[in-house]
């Protein structure tokens, strides 16, 4: 058995990529998406084709429109080649708008559901900031599945808790990056790698207060720099995983133990906490890590969202 086949039996795998060409490769459960992937595969010559039709069929419709009507196409090509779920982006321009998330959300729904693909296979990606979080929280009471990206702390997955979203996404990567960055030269890449990644021990901590309180939101560890980091999760609910990392774990026949333990964390010592609206603000923002990316990673989405916009208008 292969390292990738190994973390099936444990784990979720979800595929991570725009490009569902790649999916029959690695036979995932589920797959996800975002503006920069989808980006990236769209001027991939064989997705050209999305791109006429789309300035065909929708020409003089709003370009909101004509986006969604565009990322909805890729999930519904995605869904074609997994049997579970695929999640797609609400823009992150808009994450600090409430209102406006739950109506985009809505909208992305509703053109999945007039394409024939039921509620249960779409989670709606929304950014984990205090607003995004409310907006899930209704999307949640409303029926549809919300999955927190832009997750990179403790407080950010405890709030998503408290709003019973459907599944979070901690950015093991990026944390990753972020820390490296910060230590310059003086960063240990033997010492910080498998359980000791920062990227890891924050999905770690996350992992065990989940199964310590019995809360059902899953983990889905995301963002990853290097299958070490992979392997240090197995065992978390779901990893979504980019084609060129399972091309890696599938290529690799070493044993491949369990890392995380929900039983474990059940028995281990745990503080509960709770957070209101000021809690959680001033707590991100003493996590200058957190802060930093969270702010960076809207920033990305959000540029890659008006270059698709771009492709689009040509």
């Amino acid at each position: 058995m292969n390292q990738l086949d190994a973390l099936k039996a444990m784990t979720t795998v979800v595929a991570d990529t725009g490009d569902f060409h790649e999916l029959a490769r690695f036979a995932p459960q589920d797959a996800t998406t975002n503006p920069s992937l989808i980006l990236k595969a769209v001027q991939k010559p064989e997705y050209a084709h999305l791109l006429a039709e789309n300035r065909q069929r929708w020409h003089g419709r709003g370009l909101d429109e004509r986006m969604d009507r565009l990322i909805v196409r890729f999930g519904c090509e995605t869904l074609a080649h997994i049997p579970g779920r695929v999640s797609t982006e609400v823009d992150a321009r808009l994450s600090f708008d409430t209102e406006a998330m739950v109506t985009r959300a809505q909208q992305l729904i509703e053109l999945y559901e007039a394409e024939g693909v039921h509620i249960n296979r779409v989670l709606i990606k929304v950014a984990s900031t205090w607003e995004g979080i409310e907006a899930a929280r209704r999307l949640q009471a409303r029926g549809i599945a919300t999955n927190m990206t832009l997750l990179f702390s403790f407080v950010q997955a405890v709030a998503c808790a408290q709003a019973k979203v459907q599944l979070i996404s901690p950015f093991v990567g990026r944390i990753y990056d972020w820390y490296k960055a910060r230590a310059g030269a003086a960063w240990d890449e033997a010492a910080m790698a498998g359980a000791s990644d920062p990227g890891v021990r924050s999905v770690r901590r996350i992992f065990d207060y989940y199964k310590h309180f019995g809360i059902a939101t899953e983990i889905m560890g995301a963002s990853f720099r290097n299958v070490g980091q992979i392997r240090a999760l197995a065992g978390c609910d779901l990893l979504t995983i980019a084609p060129a990392l399972m091309a890696e774990l599938a290529a690799s026949a070493a044993p491949l133990a369990r890392a995380l333990d929900a039983q474990a964390a059940r028995d281990a010592d745990v503080a509960h906490v709770v957070y209101d609206e000021i809690g959680f603000r001033y707590a991100l923002n003493d996590d200058a890590m957190a802060t930093e990316k969270l702010a960076e990673g809207i920033r990305t989405f959000a540029a890659d969202a008006v270059k698709l916009e771009a492709l689009l208008r040509d």
